[in-house]
């Protein structure tokens, strides 16, 4: 077991990663909670009705050899400007509204954000991104996500990650991708009822939106939509429609260049705001 330390919110002390049901804020996980070791065994668990059991069997997925190394070695071995904290260090269930109306599709835990901090977009430069727009638009509570204990809560709003385990040099698999579908797929299907509009960050996130909601019997336009930054289109089934709109994803790389500049990130979040009604 790796040395114990205090979280930065609660001063509790937690090994990295940190063991399920050990007291970490907003850990849906049990010791009992049944662990996906293989795509098959993924697969399987993905099948409850349940939501917050579905986030509890995400949170302990053992699936993908690669990417629990990965994400092991970056808890123990920290970053320089956490050293002095515990890092989650497992996969990241989706987060937000139970009943969204607004469904945010990433790609994939940051190493030294979510995958440090336990919530999807917290603590890392694109999440600081993220949650001051949601906030702008009146999605989100407060502007900052920093870590899982620090009163943060969407409005309408649930995010989910297509890949739930922080990969290396942010480059899942195909294979990876693939063993992780399930899991999203599941989520979407507890959730997508109350959903009016999902905003996919990059390419990924709106390949990964499209084939999931082909999953579930869905129809997606023909010719398949191609994405870009405000990108929109029509997803059919239940006999309604929601919109799909595309946005840049807000890595460092986007922002510090300028191809993605706050009024462009407004631009998408607040029209999804305007048509989660």
């Amino acid at each position: 077991m790796s040395e114990l330390l205090p979280h930065p919110a609660t001063g509790d002390l937690f090994p990295s990663p940190v063991p399920p049901g050990t007291g970490w804020p907003g850990d849906p996980a049990a010791p009992e909670t049944p662990v996906a070791g293989t795509a098959a065994a993924v697969r399987r668990l993905a099948r409850t009705p349940d939501l917050a059991e579905l986030d509890a069997r995400v949170s302990v997925c053992r699936a993908c050899p690669r990417l629990v190394r990965w994400r092991e070695d970056v808890a123990r071995n920290k970053r320089a400007s956490f050293a002095g904290e515990p890092y989650w260090g497992r996969p990241t269930p989706g987060w937000g509204a139970e009943q969204p109306k607004v469904l945010v599709v990433g790609l994939a835990p940051a190493a030294n954000g979510a995958n440090r901090t336990g919530r999807i977009f917290t603590g890392d430069r694109s999440g600081d991104w993220l949650f001051a727009g949601l906030h702008r638009v009146g999605l989100a509570r407060t502007a900052t996500s920093v870590h899982a204990a620090d009163g943060q809560e969407l409005i309408d709003t649930r995010m989910v990650a297509t890949v739930r385990c922080a990969p290396p040099q942010n480059k899942p698999s195909v294979t990876e991708r693939d063993t992780c579908a399930p899991w999203i797929e599941a989520e979407l299907a507890l959730v997508v009822e109350s959903v009016r509009v999902v905003v996919a960050l990059g390419s990924f996130g709106w390949d990964a939106a499209l084939r999931s909601f082909a999953g579930l019997g869905w129809e997606v336009e023909r010719p398949r939509p191609r994405f870009g930054h405000g990108a929109e289109a029509a997803l059919a089934g239940d006999g309604r429609e929601i919109r799909l709109l595309g946005c840049y994803h807000p890595s460092q790389q986007n922002t510090f260049t300028g191809r993605l500049t706050e009024d462009m990130l407004d631009d998408v979040l607040g029209r999804a705001a305007r048509m989660r009604d």
